[in-house]
Parts: C-alpha cells; sequence; structure tokens
C-alpha cells in the first residue's frame, strides 16, 4: 500500500477511542482529514464505512472524495487498537512498536493491563456510580508496569497512545467534578491523587500530555470539560 494514499478519519473530539487514531495520524504524518460524527446521530451513510457504528473509523486510499460520500474504492477499517496496530505496520518508518520483540510484547501488555484491569472499572465508577476500589487496585498495576522514568516501554510507542486519552480525562474530570461518582468514591480517588500513591503515574500523564500530537488531538483542557459538563451520563444523579 502506497503511503500517501489518503486517510479519512471518522471521529468523535470527546472521544478518547478516537482521540488514540489522530494522536496516531498525527505521529506517523500522515495524509489525512477529520470529519467530525455525532455517534448519537449518526448519518445513514456512516454504516458503509463502520457497520459498528463507533467511533473511530478510517476510509483508506481511494478518490479524493468528500467525507461524506465515502468511496466503494477506498478501504473502511474501524476499533482503535487494530487501526493503532494498522499503523504500526503501514507506517514502520514511525517506529509507534520498536523492532525488538521483547518492547513490542511489553507495549502490548501495558494495553492489556490497561484494558483489563482500569478501564472497565472506569466506566464503572464514572459512569455507574459504582465502588472505586477496583479503579484504585487497577491504576496500581498499571503504575508498577511503568519504567521509573520515560513512557510506558521507556520509548514512545502505541502502548502510551492507547492509555493517554483515557488518563488525561480521568484526572481533568476528577479536578472538575464530572463523573457519576458517591460521594465516599469521589473522596477516595481525589485523596488517592492529592497524595504519593499515584506520584509516578501523574508524573507520566503529565510528559505525555506535552507531546504535539496529543495537544492537537485533545484540542484543550477548557473544552474536554465544557464536553463533559453537557453529557447527561457523566452527570451526577
Amino acid at each position: 500500500m502506497p503511503f500517501a494514499d489518503r486517510i479519512t478519519l471518522y471521529t468523535a473530539h470527546f472521544s478518547p477511542y478516537a482521540q488514540r487514531v489522530r494522536i496516531a495520524l498525527e505521529e506517523v504524518h500522515a495524509n489525512y482529514v477529520v470529519h467530525e460524527i455525532d455517534p448519537h446521530h449518526q448519518p445513514d451513510w456512516y454504516r458503509q464505512v463502520s457497520p459498528l457504528g463507533k467511533v473511530p473509523a478510517i476510509a483508506f486510499g481511494g478518490p479524493d472524495v468528500p467525507p461524506d460520500q465515502p468511496s466503494p474504492e477506498s478501504v473502511k477499517l474501524f476499533e482503535s487498537l487494530p487501526l493503532l496496530e494498522f499503523f504500526v505496520d503501514v507506517f514502520p518508518e514511525a517506529n509507534l512498536l520498536p523492532s525488538d520483540p521483547i518492547l513490542r510484547t511489553k507495549a502490548r501488555a501495558f494495553i492489556a493491563i490497561y484494558e483489563n484491569y482500569v478501564n472497565a472499572h472506569y466506566k464503572d465508577v464514572l459512569l455507574f456510580h459504582k465502588p472505586v476500589d477496583g479503579l484504585l487496585q487497577g491504576l496500581e498495576k498499571l503504575q508498577a508496569a511503568l519504567p521509573p522514568t520515560g513512557f510506558a516501554i521507556g520509548q514512545w510507542s502505541t502502548a502510551d497512545i492507547a492509555v493517554i486519552p483515557f488518563l488525561s480525562r480521568m484526572l481533568l474530570y476528577l479536578d472538575n467534578g464530572i463523573g457519576n461518582y458517591d460521594e465516599e468514591g469521589e473522596k477516595k480517588l481525589q485523596n488517592a491523587f492529592a497524595g504519593e500513591r499515584f506520584a509516578r503515574l501523574k508524573q507520566y500523564v503529565q510528559e505525555v500530555r506535552e507531546r504535539p500530537s496529543f495537544k492537537v488531538s485533545f484540542i484543550s483542557d477548557d473544552y474536554q470539560v465544557a464536553i463533559g459538563r453537557k453529557v447527561p451520563a457523566l452527570q451526577r444523579r
């Protein structure tokens, strides 16, 4: 596949899953355009791009057409983690995964720790008023997998791209009172992050947030807070 092939990214700026893909596209210096999709009011044609009706998705290659008229000649791909692996293969010079097989495995394992021990618990806590203890334990496991300094496997990789959209929102929402936490759980989280318990994790998040690719794809803290406050599921009930 020629690397210059045009990519259309179908995204939603509030989505951490979609941000994964935007970060990767920035890192590989891809030729891409962005088309915003409202997941709650999708146009009928979008199912041609994403059969699941979710963001992110991409149209790869094909003729230069408007994003809302996807060509049957382009390849349609979706789901954030498979898309990261796709970019690893299509843009090898970007070194999103190192050539060393041990480091490649460590990167994938770091993502697995996040997906299995943090992500599901975070959804339960943020959206469904569930206890925070499982989330705190998962965050400890993730922090323990980090090296003393630097990125998740030492060098920048898909491991960082996969987790930073979620961790950055987690801290931002907590600081701004966004989320359907129970009162006790919110205090537990605030106390945990206020002290030294997650000092390394906070340092890691701050360092990754300085990447230009993160800044472009996140837009700003104010923007994400404003969006978060409009999402009914994130409001305390």
